[in-house]
């Protein structure tokens, strides 16, 4: 029973630090093999799309605070 442990324990074991990080640096090389670089047009076309966004986003915000703003003032007077 004590080597089927000590087996189970060598095979769980960590390797070490200098393994994990080749393994690290290995993967990170993989993932980045991974990568595909947008053209120009669906660039544009993102770019487009998240300053649309965010207008729509800065005039809901702001519609929002005068809204809330004219209902204090019109309730605290």
């Amino acid at each position: 029973m004590d080597m089927a442990k000590e087996r189970k324990d060598r095979n769980n074991a960590k390797p070490n630090i200098f393994v994990r990080i080749g393994l690290f640096i290995k993967q990170i090389f993989s993932e980045l093999g991974k990568v595909v670089t947008p053209t120009s047009k669906e660039l544009f076309a993102w770019s487009f799309s998240v300053f649309i966004f965010v207008g729509l986003l800065m005039v809901m915000v702001t519609a929002m605070d005068f809204g809330l703003g004219k209902l204090v003032l019109w309730i605290f007077g």
